[in-house]
């Protein structure tokens, strides 16, 4: 999320509110920091957007005009009705707007799940964002992302609406030293981990695990993207595992084809609170 840049037009299809705070959070704070105009389409008040609400100074930036928060149906209805054509001409002034009013870049994010309860959405809402997409590249100080609750809609019009993007954001990462990059993953939870992964870094490991937090819920590791993984890291895991809530595992996905071989060789029973999880394909 932090790579976005002006004149960007990146999608979001998020799992949870947890997700969506995660990535929408930082893009609204870093908009505030650099005194940018933050726009916000939704169905929600300033004071309870994701990763934002509940900031102390969310009342004074509203107030200053500098955060927008617009009602969805102010912006996207008429007669109770998705309307694309009001959509894009609504936020098409807002930004005009903002640049009159002398902020530098204009950070615009819409959270479209709400659409997908209107008869008929799912086309107008593809065509709007082939519309909405010209729009944007014309406009340089501007960055949007569309959200989506991928849960409300078929995976295959998820794909569709998420393609017609140039980008598609995803969290921050935990860590990233240039060689083992950790990111929070969602549905399921967990961690994704890219590179290599050595004991020189079980640090880094070990905190990001404490941020998926204790519950009974198995949390996922996945490896599909581990170029190297050291042995010794399984038994941090199974020390990690053995530790936290009764009953938890950690469950470990697309792990290595050698590491994966060795553990079905020995057993997994000789890693106690550790699980095979889906299989990396070749």
């Amino acid at each position: 999320m932090g790579e976005i840049r002006p004149g960007d037009h990146a999608a979001f299809p998020f799992a949870s509110g947890a997700e969506q705070a995660q990535v929408i959070g930082p893009f609204l704070q870093d908009g505030l920091a650099a005194r940018q105009k933050v726009i916000y389409v939704g169905e929600t008040g300033h004071r309870r957007l994701p990763g934002l609400g509940g900031r102390p100074d969310a009342d004074r930036f509203a107030r200053t005009g500098q955060l927008r928060v617009i009602p969805s149906g102010a912006v996207c209805l008429s007669q109770g009705r998705f309307d694309p054509e009001r959509m894009l001409a609504v936020i098409s002034r807002e930004i005009t707007e903002a640049a009159e009013q002398g902020y530098p870049a204009v950070r615009l994010t819409t959270d479209m799940s709400w659409a997908f309860r209107q008869p008929g959405a799912y086309p107008l809402m593809l065509a709007c964002e082939a519309r909405f997409a010209e729009a944007i590249a014309a406009e340089t100080a501007v960055m949007a992302i569309c959200q989506l609750d991928r849960s409300l809609c078929p995976a295959d019009q998820v794909r569709a609406l998420t393609g017609s993007h140039r980008l598609q954001v995803t969290a921050n990462p935990e860590f990233d030293d240039g060689v083992l990059r950790i990111t929070r993953s969602h549905a399921p939870d967990g961690l994704r981990l890219a590179g290599e992964l050595d004991t020189a870094r079980q640090e880094p490991l070990l905190t990001a695990l404490t941020s998926v937090g204790r519950a009974t819920a198995d949390a996922h590791l996945d490896f599909a993207e581990v170029r190297f993984l050291d042995l010794g890291i399984l038994s941090l895991l199974v020390t990690y595992a053995l530790r936290t809530s009764p009953g938890r595992r950690l469950v470990l996905d697309n792990l290595p084809p050698d590491v994966a071989g060795l553990i079905q060789t020995l057993g997994w029973r000789h890693l106690p609170g550790l699980a095979c999880g889906r299989i990396r394909r070749p």
